[in-house]
């Protein structure tokens, strides 16, 4: 374990992504599979690199509105999560997981919904916009030595990682 990066040691113990876990900055995350969960959470997205994530009702309306009710047509798109610390609960602004930008729409989404009993808020969903990563893919599986390779794995931005990511799992599933 290296003290260059100590963000390892400030993440909660759960069995679910928490607003805490973005403490240090919002993430693109790449849904790998939805299903049920239990009456209080009944939706669980099983995201690339992190724990599941469940979405509060607010975001699940989202997720609904810009990529239909089918939840396996969400398998495989990209939405940037963020910890918005104005989300109360129990009337105590603790902080919730909220998302700012999905992939597979033209363009912004605006949304009037419910924030609390009796009270509207807007909501606005970018596009996450996605870049063809093809000719970066190329070049890190070309690389063999894995010293070579962690360096330009270091030098990617987290689109390019996910990209190599998911099509490292389309090749070996």
């Amino acid at each position: 374990m290296s003290v260059d990066d100590l963000t390892d040691t400030i993440k909660p113990k759960s069995d679910q992504l928490n607003a805490d876990d973005m403490l240090t900055g919002a993430i693109v995350v790449v849904i790998k599979g939805v299903r049920r969960g239990s009456v209080e959470q009944p939706v669980i997205i099983d995201i690339d690199g992190h724990m599941p994530y469940k979405p509060c009702k607010t975001m699940r309306r989202v997720l609904v509105t810009a990529w239909g009710q089918d939840g396996k047509l969400w398998v495989g798109r990209s939405m940037k999560l963020y910890c918005d610390p104005t989300v109360k609960f129990g009337g105590v602004a603790l902080g919730g997981i909220r998302i700012s930008h999905i992939s597979h729409i033209g363009k912004s989404i605006n949304m009037m919904l419910t924030a609390s009993r009796g009270r509207k808020k807007e909501v606005v969903i970018h596009p996450l916009v996605e870049t063809d990563h093809s000719e970066v893919i190329k070049k890190y599986i070309a690389i063999k030595d894995d010293g070579e390779r962690n360096v330009m794995w270091n030098g990617l931005t987290q689109f390019q990682q996910i990209a190599i990511k998911a099509d490292f799992d389309s090749r070996n599933n």
